[in-house]
C-alpha cells in the first residue's frame, strides 16, 4: 500500500511540475498567443498553479533602473509615420519608458 501511495505521490509531483513547465512557456510567448492559451486553462488549475510567482519570473525581463532603454521601432498612435527611439528621441533628449495597461 505505502509502495503505491509513493507512486500515486511522486505521479501527481511530476504532473504537477509539467504543468508549471507548461504554464511558464505559455507565458514566455506573444500576449496574443498567451491570451488564445490561457482560454482553454479551467480556473482550478490557476488556483493550484503557481501563476505569480511563474509570471513575475517569465514577463520580468532583465532591465533595472538607470540602465540605457533598448531601442526599438514602433508606429504613432494615428499610423502616420515610425518612430525609433534611439535615432530620433534618445539623441534630442531624456526618454523615460512606462509600460502598464491604461484600460
Amino acid at each position: 500500500m505505502k509502495k503505491r501511495l509513493g507512486w500515486i505521490l511522486g505521479a501527481v509531483v511530476v504532473l504537477y511540475g509539467l504543468a508549471s513547465a507548461a504554464l511558464y512557456s505559455a507565458m514566455r510567448l506573444p500576449p496574443e498567443r498567451f491570451g488564445a492559451i490561457m482560454a482553454h486553462v479551467p480556473l482550478p488549475a490557476m488556483i493550484v498553479l503557481p501563476f505569480q510567482p511563474l509570471w513575475m519570473s517569465a514577463r520580468g525581463g532583465t532591465l533595472q533602473p538607470g540602465d540605457v532603454a533598448p531601442d526599438f521601432t514602433l508606429p504613432t498612435v494615428d499610423g502616420s509615420r515610425i518612430v525609433h527611439l534611439y535615432e530620433e528621441l534618445r539623441r534630442e533628449q531624456p526618454v523615460v519608458l512606462i509600460f502598464g495597461s491604461y484600460t
